[in-house]
């Protein structure tokens, strides 16, 4: 890769790393995994840059390829899912300096009972703030499947969200 579009990389991965770790963490939950997955689509980005540079913004693009590793990471077969028996062996602790930016607890664990591919609508077009049509080409789908999986998700969220403040109230009056 020529040395100009080596810096630009440079410059966009700086500029995007820390909204796309925020975006990953959101699907999964996870800043260690967040990280990961981040590294693994900037990896990806850095080996097309400069064809894709040349067509213009790569914002979508970028989002894109996380989604794709987001969903590639849950596919796998050797993953284990998380035994969810209310002990927790250890506490769970931010890496430095990536405060979850005002996230709370309960709509992380609302958001992990939200199915993928409507958490994944549900996080590009309310958290990341996206308008409908780049969160259509970003999951690659139609715009009326992001409206439908964006509504479907918000119906989870909130039944979760409700389910947890009446587990709360039910616990403050026991």
């Amino acid at each position: 890769m020529r040395s100009g579009d080596d810096a630009s990389f440079r410059e966009f991965a700086r500029e995007k790393a820390l909204p796309l770790r925020r975006t990953a963490y959101l699907l999964c939950g996870d800043w260690h995994l967040a990280e990961d997955l981040v590294q693994v689509a900037l990896i990806k980005l850095y080996r097309v840059w400069p064809k894709v540079r040349r067509k213009g913004p790569v914002d979508n693009y970028t989002r894109q390829i996380l989604m794709r590793c987001w969903l590639d990471e849950r596919r796998r077969p050797w993953r284990s899912r998380e035994n969810r028996d209310g002990v927790v062996p250890e506490e769970s602790v931010a890496p430095a300096g990536s405060a979850d930016a005002g996230i709370s607890d309960s709509l992380l664990r609302a958001l992990a009972e939200v199915p993928p591919k409507q958490r994944a609508a549900v996080v590009l077009r309310y958290c990341a703030d996206l308008p409908v049509a780049e969160v259509a080409v970003a999951l690659r789908c139609s715009e009326g499947t992001v409206r439908s999986q964006a509504a479907r998700g918000l119906d989870v969220l909130r039944a979760a969200l409700k389910r947890q403040h009446d587990e709360a109230v039910s616990g403050r009056s026991a």
